[in-house]
């Protein structure tokens, strides 16, 4: 079930940007455009987007849905221009059915991709979604990076480190409404799996009249934040020396339990 996907260089420590974008409703080009615009002058070893950044979190799959891997092929081309990595999730229609996808760019031409797998029935997107039912590890500089979707932050099992990752990134379309539990839910996988945890949330109003505050953050694995924030840039470092230092110190990983998934 799991799938961990190896890269070739190595960072000691990790930049980390993310972009509290105001997405434009339906609208590619225009949030292509304005992403480049917000990253300009930024630098990073990696880059995050928000959960199909590229759309706005939507029902009409039909309408929005990537067919030609358009968001991807921008993905990459920015990945490539920057030299770093970029990742987020997107719309995607497939074989008849649609995924709402994560994809990760690595700037060599290399990407990752993971479908999300926990689908926000309240909205209905598991009527129109199909889900996955890989968890998704992608090793980039050495860094190993859990991939998740917003409403997989609610279900700790899933997530559950075995000692085989040192980070997770979460992408969002995570309402106002509900963004006490973003916060202590995002705090709580750090400390519970002795890791990094980037949470990266849109901002603004969507096409469904849904508000979405500014709260981005990052926690190292003491639950402590991390992260640095610069108009709509949200930064943090992923320092390897200290997260080991704290594993060694803290062994609560190895008395985890272990658990088995079943599948529905």
């Amino acid at each position: 079930m799991i799938k961990a996907h190896q890269s070739l260089i190595f960072m000691k420590n990790l930049r980390v940007s993310g972009l509290n974008l105001d997405i434009i409703w339906k609208n590619k080009e225009k949030n292509f455009e304005k992403i480049s615009s917000e990253f300009s002058g930024v630098e990073a070893d990696l880059f995050i987007l928000p959960e199909m950044f590229s759309t706005g979190f939507c029902m009409d799959a039909e309408e929005i849905a990537d067919r030609t891997e358009e968001t991807l092929s921008w993905m990459k081309d920015f990945s490539k221009k920057r030299n770093t990595a970029v990742c987020g999730s997107v719309s995607v229609s497939e074989k008849g059915k649609f995924f709402n996808r994560f994809y990760f760019a690595e700037p060599g031409g290399k990407h990752h991709q993971y479908d999300k797998r926990h689908l926000f029935s309240y909205s209905g997107e598991d009527r129109i979604y199909s889900r996955g039912n890989e968890r998704i590890i992608v090793d980039y500089g050495g860094w190993k990076i859990l991939l998740q979707v917003c409403y997989d932050l609610r279900f700790p099992v899933f997530s559950r480190n075995n000692d085989d990752y040192d980070a997770i990134i979460y992408v969002a379309n995570w309402p106002e409404t509900r963004i006490d539990a973003w916060y202590s839910l995002l705090k709580a996988r750090a400390i519970e799996n002795q890791c990094y945890v980037f949470g990266l949330n849109r901002i603004g109003t969507d096409g469904n009249r849904l508000h979405y505050s500014e709260s981005s953050s990052c926690f190292f694995a003491d639950g402590t934040e991390v992260s640095e924030k610069d108009n709509n840039i949200v930064r943090a470092e992923f320092n390897v020396e200290k997260l080991k230092e704290f594993r060694k110190k803290f062994r609560f990983l190895d008395d985890r339990d272990e658990f088995r998934l079943i599948q529905k």
